[in-house]
């Protein structure tokens, strides 16, 4: 069983919030792939990912730069692995993978982030949370404080 996280984000932009999370993703050496709901939001957030600091980078690709098993970091709209990661991380509405999917992908960590004043946004997370309860998933919960952090508010 994976374990899902869900980002509960009510400071920051998605955009900025998963900088932080990549660049974390990156100093413990994993690779991560980021799954969108559409192709056109991919390459937003591929761009976002090469313009969002000039000082920094973030290595990283879609399907239209190619090479997608040297990228520690694939973005895509559909379930898939190609990079060998063992995260997967959903945003701007991804469909909830079935548990089979997951397991069959080889992802050991789900992190789920959305719009905390989008009211879909909110009941489509409180339905993903459902069905990864019922599927048997370790699930935690965690929202961002007034400085941008983490708070896990799973036993709150």
């Amino acid at each position: 069983m994976a374990e899902i996280r869900f980002y509960h984000l009510t400071r920051y932009r998605l955009e900025e919030a998963l900088t932080r999370l990549l660049r974390r993703v990156l100093e413990r050496q994993d690779r991560a792939v980021i799954m969108a709901s559409t192709s056109e939001r991919v390459e937003a957030l591929n761009a976002h990912l090469w313009t969002y600091d000039p000082a920094s980078f973030l290595p990283h690709g879609s399907a239209k730069d190619g090479h997608a098993a040297e990228q520690p970091i694939y973005l895509t709209a559909q379930l898939e692995n190609p990079n060998g990661a063992k995260l997967l991380m959903l945003c701007d509405g991804a469909p909830a993978p079935a548990t089979e999917a997951l397991g069959a992908l080889g992802y050991e960590l789900v992190c789920e982030l959305f719009n905390g004043h989008d009211d879909e946004a909110v009941a489509e997370a409180r339905t993903h949370w459902r069905l990864y309860r019922e599927a048997g998933h370790k699930i935690a919960y965690f929202q961002q404080n007034d400085e941008g952090g983490w708070v896990d508010k799973t036993q709150a």
